[in-house]
């Protein structure tokens, strides 16, 4: 028997609608992203037969020879791009027990701007492989689908907090940071007590979360503890990111969230988009209505989750953090005396200084 919804469902196809069901649809959006940070979105447009492709390029990607899945190693690439044994990525200093393959846009590198600012580090060519061709043209295909998605939402998100609706747009000219991780988490012989992901928040604007539908795992944190967020087939799960929460000073809600492992002999596979503002963009404040402004809460303080107000600093502190391999190897420059001994412990991560 499937577990209950615990998490607001939202039909994105009334932003088309009457003049009053697109009201409807700004007021939910507004609620669900206030109160839970986290919702289900249908009616989004994405058709079936592209999941379908998604989720069998991901299961073939996967099943491919360990060899060939190490020949694309993040370790290769300073631009954190490739994958990523069950393992090697941190949460707060904790292995996650997932694999991933990691791509952004398809983008040069850009060393000159890199010696300006060096979160342009991050921008440049993703590692494909050749063992399955098929893969790319899947998962650009997928990244442009729900990059369209993704700005149609922060766009309606603009209007539910009475802001013009494109006041985001300046922050997505010519780049927006389209980051795509198709992720399997292996069964665990602890079952639901390990750590698929560990607790942590999203640090860009909007996620959108394909989920496994048959095997569950996401659990979202509340005042009341966790809860789960299972599977409803044919949606997206949509999560706000701290740099929305931050332009709207904490009236949006980027909220902790974990993956729990599943149990053993059992797997599970999810696909998440992160869309960000573009690397050397400033996040733009919003000037809420007094009405709103009362029931801004402010961003939420996380010393394991600092904010910055420019989203390439962001990013790649949070990149350095979580894969601390990538980080010596390809930068270690950027990094502290203690960051580059913790580093090189299998138990901890580094820190960005």
């Amino acid at each position: 028997m499937p577990s209950p919804l615990t998490l607001p469902v939202i039909d994105f196809s009334l932003l088309d609608g009457s003049a009053g069901q697109r009201q409807q649809l700004l007021q939910q959006l507004r609620g669900a992203a206030r109160d839970h940070g986290f919702f289900y979105l249908v009616g989004h447009g994405i058709a079936a037969d592209k999941v379908t492709a998604l989720r069998q390029a991901a299961r073939a990607f996967f099943a491919l020879p360990e060899a060939d899945k190490l020949a694309i190693d993040m370790e290769n690439s300073p631009h954190f791009r490739g994958y990523t044994r069950a393992g090697e990525e941190r949460t707060r200093g904790a292995a996650d027990w997932r694999e991933q393959l990691d791509i952004g846009a398809e983008r040069p590198a850009r060393p000159d701007l890199a010696a300006q600012g060096p979160w342009w580090r991050l921008q440049g060519p993703n590692q494909w492989p050749t063992a399955l061709p098929e893969l790319k043209p899947v998962l650009l295909d997928w990244q442009q689908e729900t990059t369209r998605l993704s700005i149609r939402l922060l766009r309606a998100f603009a209007e539910a907090l009475q802001q013009p609706v494109d006041i985001f747009d300046d922050a997505f000219v010519e780049a927006p940071v389209e980051h795509l991780k198709i992720i399997r988490y292996p069964g665990s012989q602890q079952g639901a007590a390990g750590q698929g992901v560990g607790p942590h928040k999203d640090g860009g604007f909007l996620t959108l979360l394909l989920q496994d539908d048959n095997q569950d795992g996401l659990q979202v944190e509340t005042e009341q503890g966790w809860i789960d967020a299972p599977s409803l087939p044919g949606s997206f799960i949509v999560n706000i990111g701290e740099s929305l929460e931050m332009a709207s000073d904490g009236y949006l809600r980027a909220n902790v969230h974990r993956v729990l492992s599943p149990p053993e002999g059992k797997d599970r596979l999810s696909v998440a988009f992160f869309l960000g503002p573009r690397l050397d963009a400033t996040i733009p404040l919003l000037q809420l209505p007094a009405e709103l402004a009362a029931e801004a809460r402010g961003p939420e303080a996380d010393p394991d989750n600092p904010l910055f107000y420019r989203i390439g600093d962001n990013y790649l502190k949070g990149r350095l953090r979580s894969h601390p391999k990538v980080a010596v190897r390809h930068h270690a420059d950027l990094l502290s005396p203690q960051a580059l001994q913790a580093a090189s412990l299998p138990t901890s991560a580094g820190e960005y200084a």
